[in-house]
C-alpha cells in the first residue's frame, strides 16, 4: 500500500470515528442526534450542488472543502443506518467496489472493447442484466422516464424526458408547432390564474415549463444552465444595487429601484466590455 493510499485510509477512519462521536448519545451533539436519513436529504442535495459550483468555478480549495461536505453525507447516512443494524459504510464501499469490477469486465476481465461507444453498450446490457431485463423483454420506456422524474433536479429531468420521446418520434413536426404549444399553454395558465384553484395553477404553470424545455430541446440549448445563468446575472446586478443604496431598500419607490438596476445593468455591461 502507498503512502498516499495509507493516508487516506487513515483520514477516512478518522472521519468515521468522528461522526460516530457525534452520534454518540454519550456526549453526541444535539443537532446530529436529532437527524434522520430524510431529514439530511435536503442537505445531500445542497452539498451535491455546492460540489458542483465548485467545480465549475475550478476553484480547488472549495472543491476540497466541498467534496468533504459531500462525503460526510455519505458517512453520516451509513453511521445512522449502523446504528439499526441496517447498513454499514463498509457495505456501501464493498457494494460500488463490486459494481465497478462488474460494470468494467474490459478492465478488469477478458472482454475487449475499443471505444468509448462500446463500453457504454456493454454497460448498459450489464446494467439490464443486473435488472432482470433482456434484449427480449427491456425496460418500457416510461419505467425509464419515471426513474428521471423521480431522481434527477426538474428541469434536467424534463429534458432527457422529452429526448427519450422524441427518440421514438414522439415529437412535433417542426418547431412552429412546440411555440404553438406554448402560446397555447400560456392562455390556458392565464385562464387557471383567473378563474381556477391554485392546484390547477401550478399544473399549468408546470405545462408552460415543460413547454420551455422542448423550445430549448429543439434549438440545442440548456435549460439549466440557462437559468443559472439568469441566477447569477441577476443576483450580480441586485448586489450593485444595493451597493448604491444608502438606505433600506425598502425605503425606495419602485421607481428609483428600476434606476440603479438599469445603472447596475449598464455598469455590468460597460466592465464586461473593458475587459
Amino acid at each position: 500500500m502507498s503512502n498516499s493510499e495509507s493516508r487516506s485510509l487513515t483520514a477516512l477512519k478518522d472521519l468515521i470515528e468522528v461522526v460516530a462521536k457525534l452520534r454518540s448519545p454519550d456526549g453526541g451533539c444535539p443537532w446530529d442526534l436529532a437527524q434522520t436519513p430524510q431529514t439530511l436529504v435536503p442537505h445531500i442535495i445542497e452539498e451535491a450542488y455546492e460540489t458542483a459550483d465548485a467545480i465549475r468555478k475550478g476553484d480547488k480549495d472549495a472543491i476540497v472543502e466541498e467534496l468533504g461536505d459531500l462525503l460526510l453525507q455519505v458517512v453520516l447516512q451509513a453511521q445512522i443506518a449502523s446504528e439499526s443494524n441496517q447498513f454499514t459504510f463498509a457495505e456501501i464501499a464493498a457494494g460500488i467496489t463490486e459494481k465497478l469490477i462488474r460494470r468494467h469486465p474490459h478492465v478488469f476481465g477478458d472482454v475487449e472493447l475499443n471505444s468509448v461507444d462500446e463500453v457504454n453498450e456493454n454497460w448498459e446490457k450489464i446494467k439490464a442484466a443486473e435488472k432482470g431485463t433482456t434484449s427480449e423483454k427491456p425496460p418500457t420506456l416510461a419505467s425509464k422516464m419515471s426513474r428521471y422524474a423521480s431522481t434527477l433536479p426538474p428541469i434536467t429531468a424534463g429534458m432527457k424526458i422529452s429526448q427519450k420521446a422524441a427518440e421514438v418520434s414522439f415529437d412535433w413536426d417542426s418547431v412552429e408547432g412546440v411555440w404553438d404549444k406554448f402560446h397555447e399553454e400560456m392562455a390556458e395558465f392565464e385562464h387557471a390564474l383567473k378563474h381556477e384553484d391554485k392546484a390547477a395553477q401550478q399544473s399549468e404553470l408546470g405545462d408552460i415549463m415543460f413547454v420551455l424545455i422542448q423550445l430549448a430541446r429543439w434549438y440545442d440549448l440548456d435549460p439549466s444552465a440557462a437559468l443559472q445563468g439568469t441566477n447569477d446575472r441577476f443576483v450580480q446586478r441586485f448586489a450593485k444595487v444595493e451597493a448604491a443604496c444608502d438606505r433600506p431598500l425598502s425605503d425606495y419607490a419602485p421607481e428609483e429601484l428600476e434606476s440603479l438596476w438599469q445603472q447596475a445593468k449598464a455598469l455590468i455591461a460597460k466592465q464586461k466590455g473593458d475587459r
